[in-house]
């Protein structure tokens, strides 16, 4: 019975990051991608643990629509950094495709592909339902009602282990041999950790999407954690928005992109590049916009080091997480690089 990467005691509580890929203001997709290569190499070097890739579709502000490929060029450009989805939203794919896509990953690099899983769209409405070919009925079929039905079916795959007479039983997801990712299941409420718990997978929650739910999710996946020939105890990563910078006022005008551009996704204007800390600082907010803003800053830490480790250390505290993964919407790519270095040095991450 194998155990979750990163559940072994270490000096300090391990850090990942969650990368969205973003595309700023005056960039091309291009970089976009090119900037999250340079920062898992930097990542790595600095000692984090994993680096996931989101799924987002429909948006010209995050460079994500395929996480996929991003996993294959970020193991071959890393050594011993965990790469995975964070997640693949399995309602949008069939799940013989995604078992497919990561025997592929994992025989690419094998022992360090992570399967995160989740039930939401990732876009909008319309675009779900075009991803799952429903267009014409106007409605996304085998949507988030559907899941538990998905995952038994992936697994199945993954696993080469179907029911005698199943009509899939005959279907083998290529390449065989090739192994298994280690699953997770993400989530914002407390459907996602009833059901990693369940089924013994490590436990992913957004903290950064809905964080009311974070202490009674997490402890609940604990409470009612199942051991599975995945784990043998649980694993729960906290997932939180962070930007730092060597000051607090430093890292707050680099948070003024972050407002915007939640302002923005809100508004359904999604289809604009992330906005540079310049011109989000000129923006002008309604009333109605001004109330976004500042429920959304609810979802993020900003400051100094010594102001989000603090802050962080809470969290961990309050929910007892096993790991903390940071995502940081920042506009300039040289600022986000020190802002993961700059907490990995506060936190005390040994190659820090």
């Amino acid at each position: 019975m194998s155990v979750l990467p990163g559940s072994q005691s270490r000096p300090a509580l391990p850090l990942s990051v969650l990368d969205l890929c973003p595309v700023p203001a005056g960039a091309t997709p291009g970089q976009a991608i090119a900037n999250s290569l340079d920062l898992a190499r930097a990542t790595e070097a600095l000692g984090y643990t994993r680096y996931w890739l989101a799924e987002h579709h429909n948006t010209a502000m995050l460079a994500c629509s395929v996480p996929e490929l991003l996993i294959a060029r970020i193991v071959a450009e890393t050594r011993h950094l965990r790469v995975g989805a964070g997640g693949i939203m399995l309602p949008n794919h069939a799940p013989l495709h995604v078992a497919e896509t990561f025997r592929v990953l994992e025989a690419m690099a094998p022992g360090r592909i992570d399967l995160g899983l989740g039930r939401a769209p990732g876009t909008d409405g319309r675009t779900a339902a075009a991803l799952r070919r429903s267009l014409g009925t106007g409605t996304a079929t085998g949507g988030e009602d559907d899941f538990p039905r998905q995952l038994a079916e992936l697994l199945a795959f993954l696993e080469d282990d179907w029911p005698a007479g199943h009509p899939f039983a005959s279907v083998q997801a290529a390449p065989t041999g090739a192994g298994m990712p280690l699953p997770w299941i993400l989530g914002s409420s407390l459907y996602g950790g009833d059901l990693a718990a369940a089924n013994g997978f490590g436990f992913g929650f957004a903290h950064h999407i809905q964080p009311e739910y974070a202490e009674e999710a997490m402890a609940r996946y604990r409470r009612h954690f199942r051991p599975s020939r995945f784990a043998a105890k649980p694993h729960a990563i906290l997932a939180v928005s962070a930007i730092i910078a060597a000051t607090d006022d430093e890292a707050e005008a680099l948070a003024a992109t972050y407002d915007l551009a939640i302002v923005r996704i809100r508004r359904g204007e999604a289809r604009l590049p992330l906005p540079s800390p310049a011109e989000a600082r000129a923006y002008r907010y309604d009333a109605d916009e001004e109330l976004v803003r500042r429920h959304a800053r609810g979802r993020l830490q900003v400051g100094s080091p010594e102001t989000v480790v603090a802050r962080l250390r809470a969290l961990a505290a309050a929910t007892q997480a096993d790991e903390l993964m940071v995502t940081s919407l920042v506009h300039d790519h040289a600022a986000r690089v020190t802002s993961y270095r700059l907490l990995a040095g506060a936190w005390g991450l040994a190659r820090a």
